[in-house]
């Protein structure tokens, strides 16, 4: 009779996986809080989930030091550590975005954009990982700013929520264009999206 089977693909996963799981988890909490601050309209929602952000950093951070460390790289942690990336840098910030009043139609696609180029962005460093390791086993540059870059977007975005200037009083206001509206500060991830898929920037890796 065969043992069960529950949960062996937990009992598979290395002490590094758990840190990316955590990075994950803070990525979510960000779009909860988001969701939150919506539904409830308390800044300090908001200002939680903005600071999830910089702890889903330290754990995306920690993960690859922790599997160089004990030597258990493995193509199942790197999947996992785009995964939660497209979380925690993607849609969370760009969740975050639009709970501060970025919610004009123009917003909404610049924010979108900013997500697919992210999730681009972690696609081309996967299947070229290997060519830019160049023999090493460690990645020396990046092509194009890389994604966990979107955390300098969530201060950016703290700071206005911490001096109130969110929803009307967002900064920089808004426009309309056509039939929707755009609020010039979200322009700020259509440049962070558009150099995240450059092939002319080469960001060293540290």
């Amino acid at each position: 009779m065969s043992r069960p089977r529950h949960f062996s693909m937990l009992r598979d996963f290395q002490l590094a996986d758990w840190f990316t799981l955590g990075n994950a988890f803070c990525g979510t909490g960000a779009v909860f809080a988001a969701m939150r601050y919506l539904q409830d309209g308390s800044v300090r929602d908001l200002l939680l989930g903005m600071a999830l952000i910089p702890l889903a950093f330290i754990f995306d951070a920690l993960d690859g030091r922790i599997a160089r460390w004990r030597k258990v790289a493995s193509t199942l942690g790197r999947e996992l550590d785009s995964l939660a990336d497209v979380i925690s840098f993607g849609v969370a910030p760009a969740a975050l975005a639009y709970a501060c009043g970025m919610q004009g139609g123009w917003d909404v696609l610049v924010l979108a954009g900013f997500v697919c180029c992210g999730v681009s962005r972690l696609a081309r460093y996967n299947v070229t990982a290997e060519t830019l390791s160049q023999g090493s086993d460690k990645v020396k540059f990046f092509e194009g700013t890389p994604i966990p870059s979107s955390l300098l977007l969530v201060i950016l975005l703290a700071v206005a929520a911490w001096q109130g200037r969110i929803g009307e009083a967002l900064w920089l206001g808004e426009v309309r264009l056509g039939q929707w509206l755009l609020h010039p500060l979200v322009l700020v991830f259509a440049a962070s999206g558009a150099m995240m898929v450059s092939k002319t920037l080469r960001i060293p890796k540290f």
